[in-house]
């Protein structure tokens, strides 16, 4: 998704809320490895932090709880742009965090930071219990994003989990809109 609408940039910059394993089932992996992007990758998994260190040597690993960090101060700290090309949140939606997490990015970065292409997982097949999907669409919506596919899912068409998004003042929505 992110390669295609993005028309297979390189050099492009990632937040990735929610890194898991430096490659399996990795949203950001082949951005890194093949187009050279540089990315903040959140995880609070403490033993994945030495294999993101090793394994993503364009990328920084930051080992903290994904709905309580500091962003802004991150991605200032680091001199990212204030354009970015993907923002993956993908944490755990049956306790909340994935809206945490988002409504920390709304309140403090969003407001300077945008992202050309966004995945967002909200889980809906699993848990509702917060209104993630709802409140997550609210958000985006009001922050410009359009929502380009929705409920995104693997096999079972009942078990949808991601929103897929774009800010249109960041890609090319003549190109969008052809694929």
């Amino acid at each position: 998704y992110v390669e295609n609408i993005l028309k297979f940039k390189k050099d492009g910059y990632f937040l990735e809320i929610g890194a898991d394993h430096p490659e399996i089932m990795s949203n950001t992996y082949l951005l890194e490895k093949k187009y050279n992007w540089k990315g903040i990758m959140i995880e609070w998994k403490k033993h994945r932090y030495s294999e993101l260190k090793e394994q993503r040597l364009n990328s920084i690993p930051v080992i903290t709880d994904g709905t309580t960090v500091d962003y802004k101060k991150l991605l200032l700290e680091n001199n990212y742009p204030k354009n970015l090309d993907y923002l993956q949140v993908d944490l755990e939606a049956t306790n909340g965090s994935t809206l945490k997490a988002l409504q920390n990015l709304d309140k403090n970065v969003m407001e300077e930071y945008k992202f050309a292409t966004v995945t967002f997982e909200h889980d809906i097949w699993h848990t509702n219990k917060y209104e993630i999907r709802k409140i997550s669409r609210e958000i985006f919506k009001r922050r410009g994003y359009q929502l380009l596919f929705e409920d995104v899912h693997n096999t079972k068409p009942e078990d949808v989990y991601e929103d897929w998004y774009v800010h249109p003042e960041l890609v090319d929505m003549e190109y969008v809109n052809s694929i």
